[in-house]
């Protein structure tokens, strides 16, 4: 076995740990309701809802955030519609009969995470317009995240690589 080979395998072995220890909390009920109700925050819900908050509540400097975010999250849904078609990665829920589905997922395929692409990358963005949303917005993220290995629909990969791009996406505007 190649040193490339044996570092993929543990980290796929890593990857499997780590998913099913987080799967464990959807035994607890109340667990499995607060990530689900999270994952479905994340489905872009709370970052419109945001959006349209900010037009409201400061209507005059808003709409560049607002459009930085709409902007961001466009470049997110094509790298991550991208990524999704080439690497084809099956979630684990659908490789590991001890990992449990505790959502439905929005697509057929695990890798990256949407869910914390999107969520890193607004966060960022509206963060760096409205600092007081720091308190608010890293934890739901934080949360997010957590809730893709919960929920059995991503690897801890699939959600470092989400977080990674999301956070280089937001690089990338700024930089223009």
């Amino acid at each position: 076995m190649s040193r490339l080979e044996l570092t993929l395998a543990r980290l796929q072995n890593w990857d499997e740990r780590v998913c099913v220890s987080f799967n464990r909390m959807i035994r607890v009920p109340v667990l499995l309701a607060l990530f689900r109700a999270v994952s479905w925050l994340g489905n872009g819900i709370l970052w419109y809802a945001l959006m349209l908050a900010l037009l409201l509540a400061d209507r005059f400097n808003a709409p560049l955030p607002v459009f930085h975010m709409a902007a961001v999250g466009l470049a997110c849904t094509l790298t991550y519609k991208l990524l999704k078609r080439g690497t084809l990665r099956p979630r684990p829920y659908q490789v590991h009969q001890h990992i449990a589905a505790g959502a439905q997922p929005l697509d057929q395929f695990s890798f990256p995470s949407g869910h914390t692409l999107h969520a890193v990358a607004f966060t960022l963005v509206a963060c760096s317009y409205y600092p007081a949303l720091v308190a608010f917005l890293v934890p739901f993220t934080l949360l997010v995240a957590a809730s893709r290995l919960v929920l059995g629909l991503h690897y801890p990969s699939d959600v470092l690589a989400g977080a990674a791009l999301g956070a280089l996406i937001v690089l990338a505007s700024v930089s223009f």
